[in-house]
C-alpha cells in the first residue's frame, strides 16, 4: 500500500502543479476592473494548491510506511492484471473517453449523463442483486446528475458549458 500511495502522491502532485500553472496563466481580467478574488483562475488555483498539499502529505505518509522500498514486485504480471489495477485502468479509460471523446461533440448534459451512467454501470455490474435494476439506477442517476450539473453551472453560476 505504501508503494501505491507513493506513486499516487507523485501523480497527484504533478497534476496539482499543472493546475496551479494553468490557473496562474488564466486571464485575470484587470482591463475590465474585475476584483482579483473573482478572476477565473482563483478557485482552480486554490484547489490545485490544496491538491498539492494533500499529495505531499500522502507522499510523506508513504515514505514513513516504507513505500520507497520494495519495488522488486512492482512490475510483475500479477500486479498489472490484478482486479484493482484493471479497475484503475477502466476508470482512466472512461475519464479519457468523457474528456476527449464526448465533451464538445454533444451537449454537455448528455455527455455528463452518459459518463456518470456508464461509470456507475461498469463499476456496479458485478455487485449483488438484479443487474437490470442496477442498470436502471445507473441511467437514472446519470441523467439526473447530468441535468442538475448543467442547470447549476449554466443558470446559477452563469458559466457557459461546452
Amino acid at each position: 500500500m505504501g508503494r501505491a500511495d507513493l506513486v499516487t502522491g507523485a501523480v497527484l502532485f504533478a497534476l496539482s502543479v499543472a493546475v496551479v500553472a494553468g490557473a496562474w496563466n488564466m486571464d485575470r481580467l484587470e482591463a475590465r476592473r474585475i476584483h482579483p478574488l473573482s478572476a477565473p483562475g482563483f478557485t482552480p488555483g486554490l484547489l490545485g494548491l490544496a491538491l498539492g498539499v494533500a499529495s505531499v502529505l500522502l507522499i510523506v505518509q508513504a515514505v514513513r510506511r516504507g513505500g520507497a522500498t520494495g519495488w522488486s514486485g512492482a512490475f510483475d504480471r500479477e500486479s498489472w492484471f490484478s482486479p484493482a489495477t484493471l479497475r484503475l485502468f477502466g476508470a482512466l479509460a472512461l475519464c479519457l473517453i468523457y474528456a476527449l471523446g464526448l465533451i464538445g461533440r454533444m451537449p454537455y448534459w448528455l455527455a455528463t449523463s452518459l459518463f456518470v451512467a456508464s461509470f456507475i454501470a461498469v463499476f456496479e455490474w458485478n455487485e449483488g442483486g438484479s443487474r437490470w435494476v442496477r442498470l436502471a439506477w445507473a441511467i437514472g442517476i446519470g441523467f439526473g446528475i447530468g441535468l442538475i450539473v448543467s442547470y447549476v453551472f449554466s443558470e446559477l453560476f452563469l458559466v457557459r458549458l461546452p
